[in-house]
This record gives C-alpha cells, sequence and structure tokens, in this order.
C-alpha cells in the first residue's frame, strides 16, 4: 500500500489495513494522499436498488434504510468513519420506492489509482438487492443534491383483470380499465411551473419550504397491459410524485374529469385532494435518473477513469467434458 504525505488540511481519520484480506477491503487499488481542496477528494455513486425491504433512503438504522447500507459498505471498504465519508443521496425516496439511477457522492482524504477494486469491493459487500452501477471522481462544485438540475421518475401500473406476478413487487394492479386519453390530458395540467402544496403530505411539507415546482413533462405511455407514467421535474415535494399518480388513477377511472387538475392546483390545500385521491402504493415508484449541468459531471484531473464494473473472463475450463 503506497500512501504519501498526508494533507495538513484534512482532518479525516484513517485506519490502515485498505489492501487487506476478508470481504472489506478495497482490493488492489493502491491510494495516496494528496490535495484537492480542503475536503480531500469527492466520489459520485450511481446506485440501483429494490426498495421493498427498506425504510427509504434516508439514513436510521432500524429499520434499515439504503443509506445506511451503502455507508457500512463505505466504512469497511474505505476503512473511514461514517462522519468523514458525508455520503449524501440525491433523492430521499420513502419506504418500498425503488432506484435505478440514484445518485450520491462521498468524501475521502485520498485518491484512488484505480476504481474497479473499490467497486467490486462494495457490490460485494452490499446485499444483493442493492448495486452501485457506476462510480467516478467528482469535482468539487458537485452536489448530489444541491447540483440536480432534474430528476425522472416513473410509476408503472399493470391495467388487466389479472396481474403478472413475477411484476407483484415493482408494478401497481388496477383491476379498472383506465382511460389513458383521459390521463394524458390530465397529466398535461400539472406541466410547467406551479405550487404543488395540494400534493405535499402536510406533516412532512418541511422537507422543501419552496412548494413551487416545475414540471418539464408528464408522459402516459401504453405498453400492452403495462401503463408506464413518467414525470420529469426540477424537483419534488415528499410524496408528490405519488399523489399525482393517485390523482390521474382516479381520471382514469372516469371517476372525476381531467380539468379537476389545475383546480386542486389553485386550492394549495391537500385536504381538497384528498376528497378525491390518496397517495399511490410507493412499491411501482422508482426513481430512473437524476440530470446534472455539464460542467458538474467533468472528471477532475489527476483522478482515475470512471468504472462501470469489470467483467470476469474464463481463461481455462475446469469442468470436464462429458
Amino acid at each position: 500500500m503506497k500512501l504519501s504525505k498526508p494533507n495538513p488540511r484534512i482532518s479525516i481519520r484513517v485506519r490502515l489495513g485498505l489492501g487487506g484480506g476478508g470481504g472489506g477491503g478495497g482490493g488492489g487499488d493502491s491510494i495516496h494522499l494528496g490535495k484537492t481542496s480542503a475536503s480531500g477528494y469527492k466520489w459520485r455513486l450511481v446506485i440501483a436498488y429494490e426498495g421493498t425491504r427498506y425504510s427509504g433512503w434516508q439514513y436510521q438504522q432500524s429499520p434499515p434504510t439504503i443509506q445506511c447500507i451503502v455507508e457500512k459498505a463505505l466504512t469497511r471498504a474505505t476503512k473511514l468513519e461514517r462522519e468523514d465519508l458525508y455520503l449524501v443521496g440525491a433523492s430521499r425516496t420513502d419506504t418500498g420506492v425503488h432506484a435505478w439511477g440514484q445518485v450520491a457522492h462521498f468524501l475521502t482524504p485520498f485518491n484512488y489509482d484505480g476504481l474497479e477494486s473499490i467497486h467490486a469491493a462494495l457490490n460485494g459487500l452490499l446485499p444483493p438487492d442493492i448495486r452501485v452501477r457506476e462510480i467516478s471522481p467528482a469535482v468539487p462544485e458537485f452536489h448530489a443534491r444541491f447540483s440536480a438540475k432534474s430528476k425522472i421518475y416513473h410509476y408503472k401500473i399493470y391495467n388487466d383483470a389479472v396481474m403478472d406476478p413475477f411484476l407483484r413487487h415493482y408494478v401497481y394492479h388496477s383491476v379498472y380499465k383506465l382511460n389513458t386519453l383521459a390521463m394524458r390530458e390530465a397529466a398535461k395540467h400539472f406541466t410547467g411551473k406551479h405550487d404543488f402544496s395540494a400534493f405535499v403530505n402536510a406533516s412532512h411539507n418541511d422537507r422543501s419550504p419552496n412548494p413551487v415546482k416545475n414540471i418539464i413533462r408528464f408522459d402516459v405511455n401504453e405498453m400492452g397491459a403495462l401503463l408506464q407514467l413518467e414525470v420529469e421535474g426540477s424537483g419534488f415535494l415528499y410524496r408528490q410524485v405519488r399523489n399525482m399518480v393517485a390523482l390521474l388513477l382516479q381520471i382514469g377511472r372516469e371517476a372525476i374529469p381531467p380539468n379537476i387538475v389545475p383546480w386542486i392546483l389553485a386550492t394549495r390545500d391537500r385536504k381538497e385532494l384528498a376528497k378525491y385521491a390518496l397517495s399511490a402504493p410507493p412499491h411501482g415508484l422508482c426513481l430512473m435518473s437524476v440530470k446534472y449541468n455539464e460542467e458538474h459531471l467533468q472528471l477532475p484531473s489527476g483522478c482515475p477513469a470512471t468504472s462501470h464494473g469489470r467483467h470476469h473472463t474464463v481463461r481455462k475450463c475446469k469442468l470436464p467434458f462429458y
């Protein structure tokens, strides 16, 4: 293990043994202490997870959350303390919500020569329902949450009399035949900049003090029995997406007309929405991706290339032929 002189401006504690045995080491990646800023080196993660077993992203130990599990893997792989890693996620997904493109960042006082080994170590430490899809160096100005330009969520609905059992953990089942034309018409009313106070859970409104959000697009796509609602916005309030979906479901069932959307928006009152719809279940929702400006995605100089994982190759067949 090659370690150069520590940066005196960095007060992060490092326990030696990074390359070691067991399942928690960083593998063959050598590290060297250096200086890019007072906070050390910053790394960007793209994480996928099945949220069924977890109480959302935000850190808590019991019941476990995604952030808690990822931090435990990082502390073992880097030999740093949790408070030194400063892991931050782009979106605080709720209990039971899934993600394909959650983005997070963490800090280290050292640089890596390569990221494939630490990437493999993290996925070796994580449970199979959480995967780090990508790890890359990040510029000091990058922040997983505050640098986000927009986020894309998908909500999936199985619209048939009999549910596909293989999709039950990821898709909401609607036994009512949905009018997709009415749902598309209603979804258009959500696009643009609006005050979404009527679509936020009142007890958690403190998560985002500004209720004005910009919805860039809201598409309703049919794929056989599967309906995929795709919404992209500058940001979302607590349970906003699930509340919007719940209202679209009621419109699709033809219980209420599409033009009720601008009326409920104008009330800015969550109680008005509750008269027509409750939140859609969490398991149909998935965070697909987080978008950033190009300058925030530039790779800093002197850092290793992005790791997308590595393939293993078989050089010699160890099984006999029969």
